[in-house]
């Protein structure tokens, strides 16, 4: 398997540069040259396997010779060392299930991502060399990023967050680990963060005075083992005959890329919903044919809240900027805060059942999706955060105290070490070659 750029100028690519560049020398970012399908008797035997060996199937894909495939289900098993499980929540008048992706160190769905990342990295890692891993976080990113690589030999980790725009909690998780772990506060938004990495990646002073690379979705590393759960995922289901649609709240996409992938590998699923806030440039486009970035809004989910998602370029690349092509595999639906505050106090009140922000658009989505279909189907929504992380609202909506695991708690009493930079390049620049973060 090689690795491209998303716009096609340079050579490609094995799995480890693209893993260690992070973004493609021409700024694209990097995909897999072509997405094989895992063979038939591997997707008939998805009940029979587990985490682990589901993870290492998919990825094998990708990695091929580079890493020996005992050497691979090793460092998945390390990484996934926790439950994803199918949970059902409604019954009634279809099928609707909760894939929870928060019962990771971090709880959310970034650490699935993250911790496989980090541990690839330290398998292919030159013990040499130092290397800095800079990432731009609208919440969950940076605390998953920090979490994986906290005292791990040879990485420096700098998180890049938009200063008062993500929870408390999330803020914690990545503010208070100190040693190798670095937190920076912009003076602006999260597109002005994901800019800066990006324009860091471009900048050749830079690039000559430290190792740099990225562990947003930017990175192909973090991206591809985001596939995994899909097919974890369908292994659970309860009635296998039936088909099955599948809603991802998205913001940067991710998280809908990888299951755009999934679906290219096999993965028998019979469609996606782009659930989105009020940030909706993906279910725009899929109204209009339209792509229109713009700046984001503040919402209630905020991991969400991105004007100019990055992985839209990989979607575009697969479905070769077609989008009637797009429109067979995918539908999209964007929610207010007012939605969202009902549909977590109205399910919470049917089936008990307590959704962060972010869970509560993908649910909202995928009832929209389920009451369009002439025919039945399963409904899953991807369930990214714990509502711990988001106590505060969710305590708000449903006038109930919502329990703290004690690790959040006490993250949330220790001291935060944060500097603040304004929004641009320089300030950047200057701040990882001046030492000033250990670098």
């Amino acid at each position: 398997m090689r690795f491209v750029s998303t716009f096609g100028h340079g050579p490609a690519v094995t799995f480890r540069r693209a893993l260690f560049e992070g973004l493609a020398p021409d700024g694209g970012l990097y995909v897999p040259d072509h997405l094989p399908r895992l063979s038939q008797g591997v997707l008939d035997d998805l009940s029979a396997k587990s985490l682990a060996a589901i993870g290492t199937e998919v990825l094998r894909l990708f990695l091929g010779d580079e890493i020996a495939e005992r050497d691979l289900h090793a460092l998945v098993s390390d990484a996934l060392n926790f439950a994803i499980p199918l949970v059902p929540v409604e019954k009634a008048p279809q099928e609707v299930m909760a894939l929870e992706l928060f019962h990771g160190p971090t709880l959310a769905f970034k650490d699935v991502g993250a911790r496989t990342m980090a541990r690839l990295m330290q398998h292919f890692h030159d013990r040499d060399d130092t290397i800095t891993v800079l990432v731009a976080t609208s919440g969950d990113t940076g605390g998953a990023v920090a979490d994986a690589f906290s005292g791990l030999s040879g990485f420096e980790v700098v998180v890049l967050y938009p200063d008062a725009q993500v929870s408390p909690i999330q803020e914690a998780q990545f503010t208070t680990l100190g040693g190798n772990i670095h937190a920076v506060a912009v003076q602006g938004s999260f597109d002005d963060c994901q800019r800066m990495v990006k324009q860091a990646f471009l900048d050749g002073q830079l690039r000559a005075g430290i190792h740099l690379t990225s562990a947003n979705s930017i990175n192909v590393g973090r991206l591809l083992p985001q596939i995994v759960y899909y097919f974890h995922a369908v292994a659970q289901l309860p009635h296998q005959d039936e088909p099955v649609v599948v809603s991802v709240p998205s913001g940067n996409l991710g998280n809908l890329t990888a299951g755009l992938m999934a679906l290219r590998l096999g993965a028998p699923i019979e469609g996606f919903v782009a659930a989105t806030n009020a940030n909706d440039i993906l279910p725009e486009y899929l109204r209009t044919g339209r792509f229109i970035p713009r700046p984001s809004r503040q919402t209630l989910s905020s991991a969400m809240d991105v004007g100019d998602p990055n992985n839209f370029q990989r979607i575009q690349t697969m479905y070769g900027a077609d989008v009637e092509a797009l429109r067979i595999d995918l539908s999209g639906g964007g929610y207010d805060d007012v939605d969202v505050k009902n549909t977590i106090r109205q399910v919470h009140d049917r089936s008990r059942y307590l959704m962060d922000p972010h869970s509560a658009v993908g649910y909202l989505a995928l009832r929209a999706a389920l009451d369009r279909r002439a025919a039945p189907a399963t409904g899953v929504f991807l369930a990214t955060a714990h509502p711990a992380k988001f106590a505060p609202i969710v305590e708000a909506i449903v006038e109930e105290p919502v329990p703290v695991p004690q690790r959040l708690r006490e993250q949330l009493a220790r001291r935060p070490r944060v500097t603040k930079l304004a929004p641009d390049l320089g300030a950047l620049r200057h701040f990882l070659l001046s030492g000033q973060n250990a670098v």
